[in-house]
Order: structure tokens, then sequence, then C-alpha cells
């Protein structure tokens, strides 16, 4: 058994966006054990953020490794935080003026992209 922190990735695989995020993420480096999980496939997951079923499809959601719940972009920060080369996205959008920017950037795309998977009846 290990003590390594582990961080949990909460994700939606019926969307081909996310999905091909997600999976282009976890060919990369990270200092910490990741647990993937995709709602899609296991809806139940859901539970463990306490959320409902249609904003996680809409909004990547992660516990992190000391169990704080991040949720859309701040989830992304997460993520990088635990990513050998990717620490300094999470350093450099995560200034305050620019975290607000991205954040209203990245619900703007989760909202139209919700909607378009809606459409297309991936779920």
């Amino acid at each position: 058994m290990t003590n390594q922190p582990k961080i949990k990735v909460y994700y939606n695989s019926a969307c081909p966006v996310c999905k091909a995020g997600i999976e282009a993420q976890m060919d990369k480096e990270s200092c910490c054990e990741i647990q993937w999980n995709d709602i899609h496939t296991h809806r139940a997951l859901v539970s463990e953020v306490n959320s409902d079923l249609e904003f996680v499809r809409e909004r990547l959601h992660v516990i992190d490794e000391v169990g704080n719940l991040h949720v859309g972009f701040d989830a992304f920060l997460a993520i990088w935080r635990a990513s050998a080369h990717e620490r300094w996205k999470a350093k450099v959008l995560g200034i305050p003026v620019v975290r607000q920017l991205c954040t209203f950037g990245y619900n703007l795309f989760a909202a139209a992209l919700y909607r378009w998977n809606k459409a297309k009846k991936h779920w």
C-alpha cells in the first residue's frame, strides 16, 4: 500500500471534446496518483462530489489530495498543480485576475459545449 497523495478527477466521456482532453491529460506525467472517474459509465460516482449528474456532465470536478472539491477551471488548476510539466500553467493562470478571466471563459465554453452535446444526443 502506498501513501502517495491522490487526486480524483470526475469527467464525462460522452462528450467527445471532454474525452479527448482527459485522454491527453492521462498520458502526462504527474507527481501524485490520479484516479480518473468517468461519470458517463459510472454515474453513481457523482455522489462523491455531492453534485447533480447534469452539472458534472457540464463541468470538470476534482477532489484534490487533501479532500477539497474544485469545479470547472479550478479543477484544471488542481490537475496542473499535480502534473510535473504543467505546474507553470497553474501558477500563471492561477493569478487572481487571470484566473477570473479564465473561469469566465471556461464557464461560457462549458455551457455551450453542454448544450451542443445535448443537441447531438450524446447522452
